[in-house]
């Protein structure tokens, strides 16, 4: 079968197409015909040598978002069969048998489910890892309850739209920063009760401006770097902060003074541990549930590609431009 490979860290040039041998499911797994994956910023990550420890042997097949329709069963799965249209983040990563750049992908049969049937094999793949890490973020760790004051930073971007909407099914009202008026319509559009036009605008502004100087009982930080240490400062005292991309130093003085609290949320973690997988398919399953009921809708840039041409979706991503998800199509 065809697959696209790297074989060594750098830019989106390093990916080449090879032919591996056809996979086969062992005991708990599936082999899934791919119809359509997604670029995540942990692919970008992986691909110039950020995470070394995430990445897989070389050569190595990336990408963990996947839609498409099962192949072949192995002994022990009992929640899927043959000709079941799925979704999951379910490879791409190092301790995971394949990724989705491929014909064909095996993976652990706990990272898959019945995709929504409301939603195309584009917009499944667009959602898994964003949605689930969403979910883990705003739900199993910052515990929103009905009526709590959310901050969502970057909402016209993957995890931050995904972030308005689960934040709203779990009765928030939500506020989001973004880059410009195209990416606030955006959000207006899944839900966000305010944007926030970040560029020019102190973090005290807009705290003042929105909350009235009170602060936000959760923020959740997509973006991580500097933008963590603006978080500290948006969050009430004694809110709650949730960050995806702690990869740096901070001081944690302003932590300390307001009384906060910071998760860390890492999907790879859950995905590529055998230990954690038990996680996902439940999570799966409600974020199925709350797609087939309107809740849950991702944001698609109008730019899609083939899987072939992963290279140009990564450097399409890395620009910064996209507004949503970067889906590619097989």
């Amino acid at each position: 079968m065809k697959v696209m490979t790297i074989s060594g860290f750098g830019g989106p040039e390093v990916f080449s197409e090879h032919d591996m041998p056809e996979p086969q499911a062992g005991e708990g797994q599936v082999v899934i015909d791919v119809k359509a994956s997604s670029v995540n910023p942990i692919d970008i990550k992986i691909r110039s040598g950020m995470v070394p420890p995430a990445t897989p042997p070389f050569p190595a097949v990336l990408h963990g978002d996947v839609a498409g329709i099962v192949s072949e069963v192995g002994q022990g799965v009992s929640h899927l069969q043959v000709g079941d249209e799925v979704w999951g983040c379910a490879g791409g990563f190092n301790g995971l048998p394949s990724g989705a750049l491929a014909e064909r992908m095996l993976t652990d049969a706990q990272l898959i489910t019945k995709k929504p049937k409301n939603l195309s094999f584009v917009e499944a793949a667009a959602l898994p890892l964003v949605s689930l890490t969403a979910w883990f973020a705003l739900s199993d760790r910052a515990q929103i309850q009905t009526g709590d004051l959310v901050l969502v930073h970057a909402g016209g971007g993957g995890v931050g739209h995904v972030g308005i909407q689960i934040a709203k099914h779990l009765g928030a009202t939500v506020h989001t920063t973004v880059s410009n008026e195209q990416k606030a319509h955006a959000a207006r559009e899944l839900g966000a009760n305010e944007t926030i036009l970040y560029r020019g605008l102190s973090v005290d502004d807009y705290v003042k401006k929105y909350t009235d100087g009170r602060g936000y009982d959760v923020v959740f930080d997509t973006v991580g770097g500097d933008n963590l240490d603006a978080s500290f400062q948006a969050a009430r005292y004694g809110g709650t902060i949730v960050n995806i991309a702690a990869r740096s130093t901070h001081d944690l003085t302003p932590m300390h003074s307001r009384g906060l609290t910071l998760h860390v949320v890492f999907l790879v973690g859950q995905v590529a541990n055998p230990l954690n997988r038990h996680s996902i398919k439940p999570r799966l399953e409600k974020l199925s549930e709350l797609a087939e009921n309107g809740d849950l809708q991702p944001l698609i840039d109008q730019q899609q590609f083939e899987i072939e041409d992963v290279a140009d979706a990564h450097a399409y991503l890395e620009s910064g431009e996209p507004i949503g998800k970067v889906v590619l199509t097989r």
